[in-house]
């Protein structure tokens, strides 16, 4: 059984993975991280289900253990669950259009559920439509950030790993 879990190709996108969540630690402009495009990545590439949400989200809760918790951490685990559902949809058909919707599509729904989320703790909004849509819109700024680190990574970390994949075929699914 484990040597199904950590076998080569395993192994390899479990490495890609940790090094990516770790860009959350290093000096960034907010929210321009490889994080979204870990959920992607999982989502795409591991073939068993729970690896696809267990790996990216246990690098997610060890950053998050580092950084720090709050209390909408529920909205951005859910929005990272939805994420990498949309990384399923990669599997076997990866071309460039489609991952960068895929990408997009990951800084949008992150954007809608945690922003949200905010607005519904948040003291600063009133709990009105107004109050939600001034919420958004002061979220841009972070929403922009988002969207070009993910479209960023995505293209690195799936570049990276499809040139392992070119130049060590073995990592390349039975």
């Amino acid at each position: 059984m484990l040597e199904k879990i950590f076998n080569k190709r395993n192994l390899v996108l479990l490495t890609i993975i940790v090094a990516a969540a770790f860009t959350r630690l290093i000096p960034h402009y907010p929210n321009f991280t490889a994080i979204g495009a870990v959920a992607l990545f999982g989502g795409a590439y591991f073939d068993k289900k729970y690896l696809s949400f267990a790996v990216p989200f246990i690098a997610l809760f060890i950053t998050d253990l580092i950084l720090g918790l709050h209390a909408t951490m529920w909205a951005v685990y859910l929005s990272f669950a939805l994420i990498v559902m949309i990384g399923f949809n990669l599997r076997g058909q990866l071309k460039i259009a489609k991952l960068g919707l895929s990408a997009v599509s990951a800084s949008l729904s992150f954007f809608i559920i945690t922003n949200f989320a905010a607005w519904l703790s948040s003291p600063f909004y009133p709990q009105t439509f107004a109050g939600l849509i001034e919420s958004y819109v002061a979220a841009i700024p972070f929403f922009q950030y988002n969207l070009l680190g993910d479209l960023f990574y995505v293209g690195v970390i799936f570049g990276i790993y499809e040139f392992a994949k070119f130049k060590y075929p073995s990592l390349i699914e039975a």
